[in-house]
């Protein structure tokens, strides 16, 4: 066989050489260890938690060390691409804040590595298939749907493994004759790699998560280029990480089955090959046992379902990142108002086995990031959720900015502020009352201590109370008073020490209070709330809620 003769026969039009596109990707300039990372996501309409946990990695592992975190898009297979798929990877990354370097953008691309979809480098590949060719280890493969059918059933029935291998590549061995002829006639054809592997041997390999592998290397004869010219995204991703000098490549633990394939192609073509980062599937409980995280039966594996429920962005990257280091948690601890990005992230911190996702946890993480941040940073996160996911409330909070951040500030920082929000949907129902027009008060909710009379009576009487300029201590002076005035202990003690001389403990004429002016019982602290409502809005509050009486 003349592989030169076969090499032009099928490229005749590719007429640059692998040397002369390897000069177009010249070596990074980067520091010494520093690594390169990439995204590559497919636009099938559909962005799940796994990518993003998986970006995460990428996006630590680069720029933890100084390297470059970029995005391609592999659109190799059209029969699974969605109109408008490349456009919702963007948005979605984009609304977590992944921090790309390069790569496919909004706006065309960045960098001087590109193109960064693969559908736009068809001729680079070409390039490195027609070098295979000439190398003697790729081929046409004239096998029809019909053949390969009949071919697996034969590898059934015999109990064999299946694929295109060995004596089922029929036609590895094709004379150049019939080759030109069965091209004269214009029948289809893929482009096969000529594999020189045996399942009898075994590879070594250290995976940064999985540790040192022992696996079977690969005899089959895959794929290079389909029948239209464009690569499968085996042969694909090897030659852009290459020419990308992609050092790193993360990826779910379902692709290790491929490994050998992948990494007999770097080797075959002569290229170092990347280090290769395997994570743990996400799992979840489902009844007493462990499974995957499923599209059909989760709603939470959708990033999409973050945004519309409300979980904040730290608070997602957060949770993900106590997935993915099991000592983040302690440094948290110890580090409560340092920026995630400070944690050293490693792989060897990664989880071996599967990474159990718990959304009540996630609940828990997203109390405490909340909980750490601004009136400000809340507000200008609320007020672009609720935009987009209700309008309604958006109207109201963004009426009177200083209002809401105020309301917003009350129980903020110190050593134990409130942890009241895990959601921004979570927040009409927290500051409801702020606004008259949400204003929906459970007047039943007076204390049982506390006789329709006697609070009609604290009510009348706070208000010609009440002052806004009272400090802390003031405020909770008048109430004490108010409480001995009215037959209740001013001190909580005094009625545990002698309940039958008191009709209950002042905590009830606060309540009584709280009631009236925010019509429940769990709010935050009263005196604040009073305040920013002002003198004439509590006034009106107050009398409501006697005459409701």
């Amino acid at each position: 066989m003349d592989y030169n003769v076969l090499a032009e026969l099928l490229f005749p039009n590719v007429t640059e050489t692998p040397e002369q596109v390897e000069a177009r990707y010249p070596a990074r300039d980067l520091p010494e260890g520093a690594k390169v990372t990439r995204m590559a996501p497919s636009p099938t309409g559909f962005m799940h938690l796994g990518n993003l946990f998986g970006a995460l990695v990428d996006e630590r592992l680069a720029h933890q060390s100084g390297g470059v975190f970029y995005l391609r898009i592999e659109d190799t297979d059209k029969k699974r691409e969605v109109e408008g798929g490349v456009d919702l990877i963007l948005q979605t990354f984009g609304s977590f804040g992944l921090p790309f370097d390069e790569g496919v953008t909004a706006d065309g691309e960045a960098g001087a590595y590109g193109p960064y979809r693969q559908s736009l480098r068809a001729d680079i590949y070409h390039v490195f298939v027609k070098d295979l060719v000439r190398r003697g280890l790729a081929y046409p493969c004239f096998c029809t749907e019909e053949e390969l059918a009949a071919m697996r059933a034969e590898q059934e029935a015999n109990k064999e493994n299946f694929g295109y291998y060995g004596k089922y590549a029929k036609y590895r061995d094709c004379s150049l004759e019939e080759i030109q002829e069965r091209i004269a006639r214009g029948e289809s054809y893929v482009i096969r790699f000529r594999s020189n592997g045996s399942i009898e041997h075994k590879i070594r390999h250290t995976d940064l998560v999985k540790g040192n592998l022992e696996l079977t290397e690969n005899d089959q004869d895959i794929v290079l280029l389909k029948s239209d010219g464009i690569p499968t995204y085996h042969f694909a991703h090897v030659v852009d990480d290459h020419l990308m000098h992609t050092t790193h490549v993360v990826r779910g633990e379902e692709w290790l089955a491929t490994l050998p394939v992948h990494l007999q192609l770097f080797d075959t073509m002569g290229w170092k090959r990347p280090k290769y980062v395997h994570t743990a599937q996400l799992m979840k409980m489902d009844g007493g046992s462990k499974r995957k995280l499923s599209k059909r039966k989760d709603p939470e594996l959708a990033l999409s379902f973050y945004y519309q429920e409300g979980y904040p962005v730290p608070s997602v990257m957060e949770y993900l990142m106590t997935l993915l280091n099991s000592n983040f948690e302690e440094w948290r601890r110890a580090n409560p108002d340092a920026s995630m990005n400070d944690f050293p992230f490693s792989p060897k911190k990664m989880s071996v086995s599967g990474s159990l996702f718990d959304i009540e946890k996630l609940r828990d993480v997203s109390k405490n990031v909340i909980s750490r941040m601004t009136a400000e940073q809340v507000y200008d996160y609320v007020s672009g959720w609720s935009a987009d996911n209700d309008p309604e409330f958006h109207a109201l909070f963004t009426r009177d900015p200083e209002q809401t951040k105020a309301f917003l500030a009350i129980g903020r920082g110190g050593k134990k502020p409130r942890k009241d929000l895990a959601l921004w949907s979570e927040v009409r129902g927290y500051m409801d009352f702020l606004f008259d027009e949400l204003f929906t008060p459970d007047y039943s909710a007076m204390p049982e201590r506390v006789s329709a009379e006697d609070a009609k009576a604290i009510l009348a009487e706070y208000e010609t109370i009440f002052d806004a300029s009272h400090t802390s201590d003031e405020w909770f002076g008048a109430i004490k008073e108010l409480a001995a005035k009215h037959g209740f202990a001013p001190e909580t003690k005094l009625f545990k020490q002698n309940p039958d001389e008191y009709k209950g403990p002042v905590g009830d004429i606060s309540m009584v209070l709280r009631v009236a002016v925010c019509g429940r019982t769990n709010a935050p602290d009263l005196q604040s709330v009073m305040n920013i409502l002002g003198a004439e809005r509590v006034t009106a509050r107050l009398r409501k809620a006697a005459a409701a009486l």
